[in-house]
């Protein structure tokens, strides 16, 4: 299932900003991460994430490092700022809002409507 790009823009960012948290990670690495901790929903491409990395990190939520590979190629590395580490509490907080508003309206698997006025 692809995800609808609307909601891959919410989602992305603090996606990104979440494996991040993890430690420094090149660009491609990210892309597999994404994809396979996600099952697939949150697959994206190099060229939605490369202008996604940059615009995080043109608001000083991520910085970018060289570094050497272990097979000795230099690769760009990004990692969190302490602005980045607040953002995603921020973010995540934000994300357990939504999914409990969610839950509350049976959107999500395995929750029970609820209803007005206490009826059953």
């Amino acid at each position: 299932m692809r995800i609808e790009r609307e909601l891959m823009r919410g989602a992305g960012p603090v996606a990104v900003l979440k494996l991040l948290e993890e430690g420094p990670k090149y660009g491609y690495e990210l892309v597999e991460a994404l994809s396979e901790q996600t099952g697939g929903i949150l697959d994206m491409g190099q060229s939605t994430l490369y202008p996604l990395l940059y615009n995080l990190q043109s608001q000083g939520l991520i910085r970018p490092s060289w570094q050497e590979s272990e097979s000795g190629r230099k690769r760009k590395y990004y990692s969190l700022t302490a602005k980045g580490k607040k953002r995603l509490a921020s973010d995540t907080a934000q994300w357990g809002a939504v999914t409990s508003a969610m839950q509350s309206l049976g959107i999500l698997s395995g929750t029970q409507p609820k209803l007005r006025g206490g009826e059953a």
